[in-house]
């Protein structure tokens, strides 16, 4: 099936067609539409044999004239098109690497995208406009293992066939996780063999069979095991075995998000990819990013650059009732992988070996006593303990002084340096008890914090949470989350705080009967049940059971269940069903995202990123930072030293421990 969105233009006529444009460019100024309205409606073959055409009948250079005739981005669009992909791609290599400086994003692009054919033909094409070898000009502008990796791409050698050996992807498997995390060092040549040779079917599934027994997906070990620009070569080369679509889409956003636009980006891979897998991109794009390419270019662009190209985009995804068959595809393997994926879960604080809790609570008095406050001592004594360590500390404290130590943390410390040391000396239920009393007493209600904690705790934990609240505010949490909400919202969180969701394995049978159960729902438009036949399956069935479910459900619907949550609900409701399918897709990625969101744009919300600090700490903290990365393409460690200051950011580096 083709899928690029360029089409053979029915009833092509050369000759007429250079003749329109010659007359187009003739006299004074330039008719810059028909221009772009004729060699946007054909393909490459086509105008090809324009350009043929235009030599034949009026002895110039088509490319040469409209170069003349137009400029800026909408010339380099325009002669880009005119010009077979070869040598597209051979142009742009050469502009890489010519002149001062190397514009390795380009070559990375190229060289890990392509298939084998389309590099032999770029080679060819590369020696015939410019007689040189591309190779040696590519080893003269390199170096390292960014170099070698380069070479190996060059040679157009990459295996092709279907059959996979299951034997050979084990293997593959164990010789890249030794080659990286389990060795001292690194063997980049291990790496460079089995990406740059084997087949894209075969590298699949040794990158699901890595993540199997390594626990982590193998973009991470890349990150954490190369640097510079060899590991965004091979994250480049991951990333387009596992969807060039997908590649492309992210390029594509990332040449657009933010200040100002990477035009040379935005017009190689428009005019590359527009005959071979623009409609994948636009799907992916649409999905990833919840808006349409079409939009973003409408957004990010002008004039007549912008008119090509949404010409060569084709279409827009914004419209209702899109349908994504491949988009569906990813979700679906998403959700294969989250159920497969052994994850250890770390935190970043661990009990200290050499405890000592009355040496703990000297330290600690005399880091308060007198004029003054040593909140360095405090801030190294507490965030290095676990939290039953803190807890011997607090009687220590009190035998020792006869004083109460969360008192006098009180009166010595304030802002949220003193929120944040004073959470730690909660146990864990006492402080989420706490915070969601704060969220329910007063005027108002903070929802956002009720579902945080109401939808990703388990049984164990909201059970303890239950009596901390009890004990600390002689209420029912229950009592007091009824008042305070109404409607599905309130009967989501009356549900979620029984801490009575089953905790069995999947059963498959039961996972297709709830999966269409809630296509039923999310397909027809009677609002009551829809809410009700949701809630009865996500606040009662087990983490592995909905994973199955979810994925029967893209199977039923084509669709991820958080899009029909999105489409069909609203308000809290939304939000509290999205959180608890986020919490079973991958909970540390729920609070990365949080903790991003906590710190991106102006201002800090401190709160959030207090409560999430804590809380993960000890269960999984370790993990959210990994996510973190994967997600914002940096470190949780370096946002908050950006984004914080003094001893709160002291404390809050302390607890996320290291950098990634």
């Amino acid at each position: 099936v083709y899928r690029g969105s360029v089409k053979e233009f029915p009833g092509f006529d050369a000759s007429q067609d250079a003749e329109a444009l010659y007359n187009a460019m003739k006299g004074f100024g330039s008719d810059k539409e028909a221009i772009l309205d004729l060699i946007t409606s054909r393909n490459n073959k086509q105008r090809v044999e324009i350009c043929q055409a235009y030599k034949s009948q009026y002895g110039k250079d088509l490319i040469a004239d409209l170069k003349y005739e137009l400029t800026g981005k909408f010339e380099r669009l325009i002669v880009s098109l005119m010009r077979p992909p070869p040598y597209s791609d051979a142009k742009e290599i050469k502009d890489a690497i010519a002149g001062v400086g190397t514009d390795e994003k380009c070559l990375i692009e190229i060289l890990a995208s392509r298939t084998n054919q389309e590099i032999h033909d770029l080679v060819a094409a590369y020696k015939d406009a410019y007689e040189r070898d591309l190779e040696a000009d590519i080893v003269g502008d390199t170096s390292g293992h960014f170099k070698k990796m380069l070479v190996v791409l060059l040679q157009g050698a990459r295996e092709e066939d279907d059959v996979v050996s299951e034997d050979l992807v084990e293997q593959d498997a164990k010789d890249l996780l030794e080659a990286g995390e389990l060795k001292w060092g690194t063997d980049e040549a291990q790496f460079i063999y089995i990406l740059g040779r084997r087949s894209k079917q075969h590298l699949r599934l040794v990158f699901d069979e890595y993540l199997k027994i390594s626990g982590k997906p193998i973009e991470r070990s890349i990150r954490g095991e190369l640097s510079g620009d060899f590991e965004k070569l091979m994250l480049a080369v991951v990333k387009c075995i596992r969807s060039t679509a997908e590649y492309f889409a992210e390029r594509l956003y990332k040449a657009m998000k933010g200040l100002g636009t990477r035009d040379n980006t935005l017009i190689r891979i428009m005019v590359s990819r527009s005959e071979i897998d623009m409609l994948d991109i636009r799907e992916v794009f649409r999905t990833k990013y919840e808006k349409s390419l079409y939009n973003m270019i409408k957004e990010d662009t002008s004039g007549e650059y912008k008119k090509a190209l949404l010409k060569l985009c084709g279409g827009d995804d914004d419209a209702a009732g899109e349908f994504f068959p491949e988009a569906a595809q990813v979700a679906y393997r998403m959700w294969e992988l989250s159920a497969v994926a052994k994850v250890e879960l770390r935190g970043t604080v661990q009990p200290t070996g050499s405890f000592n809790d009355d040496g703990d609570a000297q330290v600690l008095r005399k880091a308060m006593k007198g004029l003054g406050t040593d909140e360095g001592a405090i801030i190294e004594v507490l965030t290095q303990r676990s939290n039953a360590q803190r807890q011997q500390i607090l009687k220590a404290y009190k035998a020792h002084y006869g004083r109460d130590l969360m008192a006098d943390l009180k009166s010595e410390l304030s802002g949220s340096l003193a929120k944040l040391i004073l959470g730690l000396m909660l146990t864990p239920a006492q402080y989420d008890a706490k915070q969601l009393r704060k969220a329910v007493e007063g005027a108002g209600t903070d929802e956002s914090v009720l579902i945080e904690i109401m939808a990703t705790r388990n049984n164990q934990e909201i059970k303890a949470i239950n009596e901390a609240y009890q004990e600390a505010y002689n209420k029912q949490l229950e009592d007091d989350l009824s008042s305070d909400t109404s409607g599905h919202f309130k009967r989501i969180l009356v549900s979620l705080a029984l801490g009575n969701r089953d905790e069995g394995p999947e059963n498959l049978t039961q996972a297709q009967e709830d999966a269409k159960k809630l296509a039923d729902v999310s397909s027809n438009d009677s609002s009551d049940s829809l809410e009700t036949r949701f809630l009865s399956i996500l606040c009662t069935r087990s983490y592995p059971h909905l994973r199955r479910v979810f994925q029967e459900f893209i199977r039923l619907t084509n669709h991820d269940v958080e899009h029909a949550i999105r489409k069909r609900m609203s308000g809290d409701v939304r939000d509290a069903f999205l959180a608890i399918v986020r919490s079973v897709k991958n909970k540390p990625a729920f609070f990365a995202d949080k903790l991003y969101k906590s710190m991106k744009g102006a201002g800090t919300d401190e709160r959030t990123l207090t409560r999430i600090m804590i809380s993960r700490s000890e269960i999984d903290l370790l993990n959210i930072r990994g996510e973190f990365i994967d997600l914002f393409d940096k470190s949780l460690h370096r946002m908050i030293e950006k984004d914080t200051s003094g001893d709160y950011c002291k404390a809050l580096l302390a607890l996320c421990g290291g950098e990634d």
